[in-house]
């Protein structure tokens, strides 16, 4: 049966490359985040409004949150492999489908890109919106492209080389709980006065969590870039000198490289929720800042996501020789 289940992880991959994320369609993500919502919601009544309160409410939050992410889908699985297996490889298949995001990473950011091409600032401006949490309204054409960039490099870790990892290694079950860090992580492990304190548990596990698959997509995303023939031996110099260039300890891992392996300049000063956030700039401007560097921070992210995909095959052969 374990055999049986390894199919569902090549199916996903396959179905979200083909696929993606079609518009409207149910979202195991979107069902977390309702949840950490109303999680969210029942625990700020519940505990004091002070600073220990909102740190011990944001424990419960994280908690809860994984208990039930993890527990869910376990229980559904379990049941459904009892009544009758083949739906119960449908339901991994389907939960492998949906937690990486390969071809909606590159959908969206190429939404960007389309509307640039096309002259339209504006719509560049609301598109490079959907997909980054800074402040996107006065950003100029070189702000919106550096941002579709910043985003597709840092989330081909945590959007693509994770998810991938964690699936292979815990089945959809290990892919939904790093899928609910992440969300948790997206929505409330913000610095900011609403979350300073509330979000502490969920910034602090996302950065455990991420620690090793940052710097692992970083050292893939290299490799990536020596085969679709960027500069690799400037991502290489660039993630030595940079990859630390970031609030997060995670973050700048696979920007450095993408900065270096395109030969542009990333990061620097931010706007997020109408407050001017002070950063160092990731690169070296060896590369004029246009469009088209969009479609190649995606051909990089592509070539990362192969080689994670070939990686996490291999792990769970030899994870499932060693068990079985």
């Amino acid at each position: 049966m374990p055999y049986i289940f390894f199919t569902a992880l090549i199916g996903g991959f396959v179905l979200d490359l083909l696929i993606g994320d079609p518009h409207g369609f149910p979202h195991f993500v979107i069902l977390i985040g309702r949840l950490i919502t109303a999680l969210e919601k029942l625990l700020r009544k519940i505990f004091p409004k002070n600073r220990g309160g909102e740190r011990a409410a944001g424990v419960v939050l994280v908690i809860l949150t994984l208990l039930l992410s993890g527990g869910i889908p376990l229980f559904l699985l379990l049941l459904l492999a009892r009544i009758w297996l083949p739906a119960a490889w449908l339901f991994e298949l389907f939960l492998c489908w949906q937690i990486p995001a390969v071809r909606s990473l590159r959908t969206e950011s190429m939404k960007v890109y389309e509307a640039l091409k096309k002259g339209n600032l504006e719509e560049a401006r609301y598109a490079v919106s959907m997909i980054v949490g800074r402040d996107t309204a006065n950003l100029t054409a070189e702000g919106v492209i550096k941002a579709a960039v910043e985003t597709v490099a840092e989330n081909t870790s945590d959007g693509v080389v994770a998810p991938l990892l964690f699936t292979a290694l815990g089945g959809c079950v290990g892919g939904c709980l790093y899928k609910a860090v992440n969300t948790m992580d997206s929505m409330v492990g913000y610095r900011n006065e609403k979350y300073r304190y509330f979000g502490t548990a969920a910034a602090k596990l996302d950065d455990i969590v991420n620690f090793i698959p940052a710097r692992l997509s970083a050292l893939l995303m290299i490799a990536a870039a020596a085969l679709t023939g960027f500069d690799v031996k400037n991502a290489y110099r660039i993630f030595r000198r940079d990859r630390l260039k970031h609030a997060s300890p995670n973050s700048a891992q696979t920007e450095s490289v993408c900065a270096g392996a395109l030969q542009l300049q990333l990061a620097g000063d931010a706007w997020y929720f109408g407050e001017l956030h002070k950063k160092p700039t990731i690169g070296d401007p060896i590369r004029q800042v246009t469009p088209e560097a969009i479609p190649d921070a995606n051909k990089l992210m592509y070539a990362t996501a192969w080689l994670t995909f070939g990686l996490g095959v291999l792990l769970r052969l030899l994870l499932l020789a060693v068990l079985f």
